[in-house]
């Protein structure tokens, strides 16, 4: 079993809406209420930590909360200043953490149980693993200026994803060391790395999305169509 963090605290800038991208809706629900369902109705997920700006604890319970069936514990945490301060915060408000925490963008809606599963799995049996899709596109290293200075080999590239799964002990001690020496991760893998641990990835998928511009609302509203239409046929 594993305990979830489900990172919510951004306000979504690149979004230019009023309203956190969060919560904006897709279909007829908000965007976190589509990921938390997900994590909320998978068999090895014992309980969910929910990171959101404490000031958005009420519109959560009123909102999102009841939209998720099958609900399991979700404890809602406030976040901090950044994304890794919040993660953090997550893992601290876990009151009895399953030896494996899994850790998921609540703006990846697309999420699916089975690369949860593959996650947690993995985590188990080496420490960490985390989601990515190889780099399908050239790679193009630009100087100052905009001006290519080299292009990148894109064998072995791979592009990162949430869920990312660890254990919990070793994520723990990853976030406390990368606190005490100031440094600032691009993801929670990145905290595990530098301390010398190996993280495995597997192969996530590129219906994957992070919804952080109209455009990515755009497509992740076709993709929930063409989720409906695939399920509506017999």
């Amino acid at each position: 079993m594993a305990s979830a963090v489900i990172v919510a605290a951004g306000r979504g800038v690149r979004m230019c809406s009023p309203v956190a991208k969060q919560f904006l809706a897709l279909g007829d629900m908000p965007v976190l209420a589509r990921t938390l369902q997900v994590f909320a109705a998978h068999p090895q997920v014992a309980d969910i930590c929910l990171v959101v700006p404490e000031a958005d604890f009420a519109f959560c319970r009123k909102s999102v909360l009841p939209l998720v069936e099958n609900q399991k514990p979700i404890k809602l945490t406030a976040g901090g200043r950044k994304r890794q301060d919040s993660v953090q915060c997550g893992l601290a408000s876990l009151d009895r953490p399953e030896k494996i925490v899994v850790i998921h963008d609540g703006v990846r809606p697309f999420v699916t149980a089975k690369l949860i599963s593959g996650c947690i799995d993995m985590a188990a049996e080496t420490g960490a693993c985390i989601a990515g899709i190889p780099a399908a596109e050239t790679l193009k290293r630009v100087d100052a200026g905009n001006v290519i200075a080299q292009t990148v080999n894109r064998d072995g590239i791979w592009l990162a994803q949430t869920p990312q799964a660890f254990d919990f002990r070793l994520i723990q001690k990853a976030f406390e060391k990368a606190a005490a020496d100031g440094f600032l991760g691009t993801d929670d893998a990145s905290l595990v790395e530098r301390m010398g641990v190996g993280v495995r990835i597997i192969e996530g998928s590129r219906g994957n999305i992070k919804i952080t511009t109209p455009a990515d609302l755009e497509m992740a509203a076709r993709l929930l169509e063409n989720q409906s239409t695939a399920e509506a046929k017999p």
